[in-house]
């Protein structure tokens, strides 16, 4: 009976770990396991409650994320806390370390954006498309403006300041914002990779614009996709 759980501790462990002492292999050991990079993606822009991450992430099962939480805490990834009265809610956040690999995001999402089976059509959350422009934005392109942008995203609010060619964008209050975007993250996306006219979207009631449309038309162009390669 012991040597049984001897060798089913050792299957187990084999499933996990490749037992390489390649660094990219023990990344591979800690966020490797399916949907665990994804829920790191839902938490990159804030804590959220279990429930807020299954609504973004809807392929996944209950089961599964909860392995995912604790695996990720187990491995010191993310935390999770309750917050004070009149909330009372857990939530799980991402450690320090853990908000460290967001770097990773953005190298990920340029090289797999230029492949020809890449489908822009498929669902996209909040966070996806928040990290996308901080991820895409073309530095040359934006030089010289400083503008705050503000985005409605479903029940989501985000505030960016856009400056030096670069952008900042967080949750928060959208007061104040020279333009504010509003609309299902799927729709600004196709006017901002997709080519969609905003007049089109605005018309068919999808997105909504307010404040400087001039900026709008100039913000959409900031974000230029890297090229296909060939098959």
């Amino acid at each position: 009976m012991k040597l049984e759980k001897i060798t089913q501790h050792k299957e187990a462990r084999s499933r996990r770990h490749y037992d390489d002492a390649c660094a990219a292999a023990h990344a591979l050991d800690l966020v490797g396991e399916r949907w665990a990079l994804l829920v790191m993606r839902e938490l990159m822009l804030g804590p959220k409650r279990f429930s807020d991450l299954r609504e973004s992430l809807p392929g996944i099962s209950a089961n599964v994320l909860t392995q995912r939480l604790e695996g990720l805490e187990s491995a010191g990834v993310l935390t999770r806390r309750k917050l004070p009265p009149p909330v009372s809610a857990q939530v799980y956040e991402l450690t320090e370390w853990g908000y460290e690999s967001e770097p990773i995001f953005q190298a990920l999402g340029r090289w797999a954006a230029r492949s020809p089976h890449h489908d822009p059509t498929l669902p996209f959350s909040a966070a996806s498309f928040i990290l996308s422009l901080r991820t895409m934005l073309d530095t040359e392109r934006a030089k010289g403006l400083d503008a705050r942008i503000g985005f409605r995203l479903n029940e989501e609010s985000f505030i960016g300041h856009l400056h030096d060619g670069r952008i900042e964008i967080v949750r928060g209050s959208v007061e104040g914002a020279d333009l504010i975007l509003s609309g299902a993250p799927p729709m600004l996306a196709g006017a901002i990779y997709g080519g969609q006219p905003l007049e089109a979207l605005e018309s068919a009631g999808v997105i909504a614009i307010e404040g400087d449309r001039a900026l709008a038309q100039r913000f959409i162009g900031l974000f230029p996709l890297p090229p296909k390669v060939s098959r």
